[in-house]
């Protein structure tokens, strides 16, 4: 009885292969990380939206009558 031989696989090849990111890729987590840390840093900066807009109130009362029911 024969044994059967295994073959080795081809390594893959790297042609034509672009591993350069774009620009948006490193630019958007790097806005975001300043602009996050610039909170971080002025937190006097940072305010909290007011509910004095009758539209806000009102989704508010809607909201609890549909978790109300």
């Amino acid at each position: 009885m024969s044994a059967r031989t295994r073959t080795r696989p081809r390594p893959a090849t790297t042609d034509g292969v672009d591993t350069r990111l774009p620009w948006w890729a490193l630019a958007l987590p790097v806005l975001a990380f300043v602009a996050l840390l610039a909170l971080v840093l002025n937190p006097a900066d940072a305010h909290a939206a007011t509910t004095d807009t009758p539209a806000t109130v009102q989704l508010l009362r809607l909201l609890q009558e549909l978790l109300a029911r």
